[in-house]
């Protein structure tokens, strides 16, 4: 895939999704320390969250750090938006943001797609 392409297929899968997790591995075999805790923490919130493993696609382990000038996994997008990576994500749970962005992104996420 060229890098517009591979942006585009980033672009889709942050706005299909409410909440969304780039990382090295998945959340049930994290690859590395950093996406196992961010990965954590989202569990720890209950909320549903996809996740892309960015080892099983060397496009977007390429391309994802352009996508938002962010160069470092993993990265956490919510409504759209990028949270951040691991420190920000952990400091969101530790303050209790973390569950309400997402609680939030969910059922704007659900009531979008009743309405449709």
């Amino acid at each position: 895939m060229t890098k517009e392409e591979t942006l585009a297929k980033i672009d889709g899968q942050v706005k299909n999704n409410p909440c969304v997790i780039y990382m090295k591995g998945t959340p049930t075999m994290p690859q590395c320390g950093y996406s196992s805790r961010a990965s954590q923490a989202m569990i720890d919130t209950g909320e549903k969250f996809a996740f892309v493993n960015v080892l099983a696609d060397p496009d977007i382990f390429q391309y994802l750090p352009f996508y938002q000038d962010w160069p470092t996994f993993p990265q956490i997008y919510i409504d759209g938006e990028l949270a951040g990576g691991c420190d920000i994500t952990l400091e969101l749970a530790a303050s209790g943001e973390l569950l309400r962005m997402m609680k939030a992104a969910n059922e704007k996420h659900a009531a979008s797609s009743a309405a449709e």
